[in-house]
């Protein structure tokens, strides 16, 4: 297998070196934006007047990108993370480290199918630390969420606009919360309905918290009421199921930690065993019964973590 996975990495890193050798420069960039722009602004591209992202700093890479299923899907996980990635050397970088990682460890490692499997982990690797990022964004956002609503409430006692607020809330709110509203403003300043700038603000921040709020912004729009009066009572149903969110994790904090130790515990004790007597496991991995017990303990291993995240993720 070694030749194949070398073979195959070393297409791959000629592929991105290449990609980034005929990369456009940033003055021919420039000038692509441009005349796009006056394209668009004189109807000659005859499509949507809304600008695409590139998944590539490359056109005719990121026109290749756009036909993969999935592409939209982590392009959205890279802007929901609050990361600077692209698309193409996120997938290109990840098939190169999941290659040159099944490769290294078929030096150690005879079962094939062992490397493989490796080298799929090591390819999900940054997918799991975008999700991990955006969970952490997502919970910064939802604890300053309470105290942006409450800026809205005050601002809008004083007689701002719903959009001004907006802006408002843009520039004095600190992030990741300042640029989702700043993109919200942008959008409705540039002529999108408010509707459908809260409605974006949900699809970037799917949390149920701000589609309280965007509810509650879009209903007034639409039918009148005091709106300051309605952000007040939705920043404090915000912050009861933050308090009990606390409280939940409090309850459940023991049996994370067991989650955590059982599913740490396995690899912990076989790295220990591997070096204070390197013979003693190898066993597991020349022998067909071995292989078959290893497999099935990772089985078991991931059916165990399912279980775990379902008994404690309780939803409020």
């Amino acid at each position: 297998m070694s030749p194949v996975i070398l073979f195959g990495l070393l297409l791959i890193v000629s592929f991105v070196v290449a990609a980034y050798l005929l990369k456009p420069s940033r003055e021919e960039t420039d000038i692509q934006r441009h005349i796009a722009g006056l394209n668009r602004g004189t109807g000659l591209e005859g499509g949507t007047i809304l600008r695409e992202e590139m998944l590539s700093n490359s056109r005719a890479l990121s026109e290749f990108l756009r036909q993969l299923p999935g592409s939209y899907a982590l392009q959205r996980l890279i802007k929901q993370a609050g990361s600077r990635w692209k698309v193409a050397p996120l997938l290109f970088g990840s098939l190169a480290a999941g290659l040159l990682a099944g490769w290294i460890a078929s030096f150690w490692i005879s079962n094939d199918l062992l490397c493989i499997c490796l080298g799929v982990l090591v390819i999900f690797l940054p997918c799991l630390y975008l999700y991990v990022r955006r969970a952490a964004r997502f919970r910064r956002f939802s604890d300053m969420l309470p105290e942006a609503i409450d800026l809205m409430a005050r601002a809008l006692r004083v007689g701002h606009s719903v959009v001004s607020v907006l802006e408002m809330v843009g520039q004095e709110v600190a992030e990741p919360v300042a640029s989702e509203f700043r993109t919200a403003y942008e959008e409705q300043s540039l002529g999108l309905p408010l509707r459908e700038a809260m409605l974006n603000l949900t699809q970037r921040v799917p949390i149920p918290d701000i589609r309280f709020l965007a509810t509650a912004v879009v209903l007034q729009k639409e039918t009148g009421g005091n709106l300051a009066e309605i952000l007040d009572k939705t920043a404090m149903l915000i912050r009861e199921r933050q308090r009990l969110r606390g409280q939940l994790r409090v309850y459940t904090a023991q049996g994370r930690a067991t989650g955590w130790v059982l599913c740490a515990l396995p690899f912990v004790v076989f790295f220990g065993i591997s070096l204070v007597n390197p013979s003693y496991e190898r066993v597991l991995f020349t022998d067909p019964t071995g292989r078959h017990l290893v497999m099935a303990g990772l089985a078991l291993l991931v059916i165990g973590i399912f279980i775990i995240q379902k008994i404690v993720d309780i939803r409020v």
